[in-house]
C-alpha cells in the first residue's frame, strides 16, 4: 500500500517540477495548450445558467397545470431549490479555494502521530475545512498518498461534508428555533466519522485498499486562480445538479406518495428511521442542500430527519461509485455498509437524547 502511494506520489513530482522545461510542457503544457476543452471561454454564463435555467424550466412547465398536486409539486420543488442555492455556491466556493490555495501537506503537519490520535483530530478538522462529499474522496486518497493514515483520512472524509460551517449554517436556516438539531447533527456525524476511523485501524486490511492517487490542490507552475476557477465551476454544476434532482425527488415524494404510507413508515420510529436512511442513499442530495429537503419531510420524526441529514453526506450512490473508482471496490462495498449501520445507530442514539 505504501508503495503504491510513494510511486504516484513520485511520478507526479517528477512530471510536475521536471524541470526541465520538457516535463513542465509535456503535461502542464498540454493542458494550457487546450483551455477549450478544460474550460469554456463562458464559464461564468454556464454558471447562472445553471442556477437559473432549474427554476425557469420548472416555472414554464408547469404552466397552465393548476391541479393542486402540480402547484403543490412545484412550490415545493422551487422553495427546496432556491433555499439551498446560495450555501450550494458558497461551499462550493470554499471548497475551490481550499483546493487552490491551502497545501494538503498541512494536513499532514497537524495531525498526531498515533493513529488513534489522528482520527478524532481528523474528524474535527472537517467543522473549519469545508468540501463537498465529491471533493473529499479525491482528497482522502491524496492524503494517504502523502503518508496520512487511511484511518485519519478516512475520518476526514466522512466529516469534512458533513459538519463543515456552510453546511451547519444551512441546517440551522433550514430548522429555524431548533438549535437542538444542528447540535445532533454535528454531534451524531463527528462520533459515525471517528467510530469509522478506529474501526478502520482495528479490521481494516491493506488488501482492501488500492488507492488510486489522485493529484488535488495546486500544481507547481499553475495559476492558482485557474485552478480556484475550475474547481468551483466543476463542483458547482456537478452538485447543483444533484440538488435539482433532489429537490424534483423530495417534492415528487410529499406529492405523490400516498399519505397512508408515510404514516405507515412515519408511525413506527424505527422504519422511518431506516426509511430516511435509504432514501438519503438512493437521492444522493449534496450535503449543502440536504438540510432543505430533510426539512420538508414534514410527517417523519425529528430523528429521522437526523439521520437523513448524517446518512446522506457519508453514503449515497455517487460516493459509493467514487470510492470505487478510487479505493477499489472491495474497499467501498464494505466501508459503505459500515458507514451506513454506524450512521443510522449514532443518528438514533444522538437523536433520541437531544431531539
Amino acid at each position: 500500500m505504501g508503495a503504491v502511494g510513494d510511486t504516484g506520489i513520485h511520478t507526479d513530482v517528477r512530471a510536475d517540477s521536471g524541470d526541465g522545461r520538457e516535463g513542465g510542457r509535456g503535461q502542464d503544457g498540454d493542458r494550457e495548450a487546450r483551455p477549450a476543452r478544460g474550460l469554456p471561454r463562458h464559464w461564468l454564463v454556464l454558471l447562472l445558467a445553471a442556477a437559473v435555467a432549474p427554476g425557469a424550466l420548472l416555472v414554464l412547465v408547469g404552466r397552465g397545470l393548476e391541479e393542486p398536486a402540480v402547484q403543490a409539486w412545484r412550490t415545493v420543488c422551487l422553495a427546496v431549490t432556491v433555499q439551498a442555492m446560495p450555501f450550494l455556491l458558497l461551499g462550493t466556493a470554499l471548497s475551490g479555494a481550499i483546493n487552490a490555495f491551502v497545501p494538503e501537506r498541512v494536513f499532514s503537519r497537524l495531525l498526531p502521530k498515533r493513529p488513534a490520535f489522528a482520527v478524532p483530530v481528523a474528524g474535527a478538522a472537517g467543522v473549519v475545512l469545508p468540501g463537498c462529499e465529491c471533493a473529499s474522496v479525491p482528497v482522502a486518497s491524496s492524503l494517504i498518498g502523502r503518508g496520512v493514515t487511511p484511518a485519519a483520512a478516512f475520518a476526514f472524509l466522512l466529516s469534512a461534508p458533513a459538519v463543515n460551517p456552510v453546511v451547519l449554517t444551512a441546517t440551522a436556516i433550514a430548522f429555524p428555533g431548533s438549535p437542538a438539531m444542528v447540535l445532533a447533527r454535528l454531534l451524531a456525524s463527528l462520533v459515525t466519522a471517528a467510530v469509522m476511523g478506529w474501526l478502520w485501524l482495528w479490521l481494516g486490511r491493506a488488501e482492501w485498499l488500492k488507492p488510486a492517487v489522485r493529484h488535488t490542490g495546486h500544481r507547481p507552475g499553475n495559476s492558482r486562480w485557474t485552478e480556484f476557477r475550475r474547481g468551483f465551476q466543476h463542483d458547482f454544476l456537478h452538485a447543483g445538479g444533484f440538488l435539482v434532482v433532489g429537490a424534483m425527488a423530495a417534492a415528487t415524494f410529499n406529492v405523490a406518495v400516498p399519505r397512508s404510507v408515510v404514516d405507515t413508515f412515519a408511525g413506527s420510529p424505527w422504519l422511518s428511521v431506516l426509511f430516511l436512511a435509504v432514501l438519503a442513499i438512493v437521492l444522493a442530495v449534496c450535503s449543502e442542500a440536504d438540510a432543505f429537503v430533510a426539512a420538508s419531510l414534514t410527517g417523519f420524526s425529528p430523528v429521522a430527519r437526523l439521520t437523513f441529514m448524517v446518512v446522506g453526506p457519508m453514503v449515497d450512490l455517487k460516493l459509493i461509485a467514487l470510492q470505487a473508482g478510487t479505493f477499489g471496490r472491495a474497499f467501498a462495498i464494505r466501508f459503505s455498509t459500515a458507514t451506513a449501520v454506524v450512521a443510522v445507530v449514532c443518528s438514533a442514539v444522538v437523536g433520541g437524547v437531544l431531539l
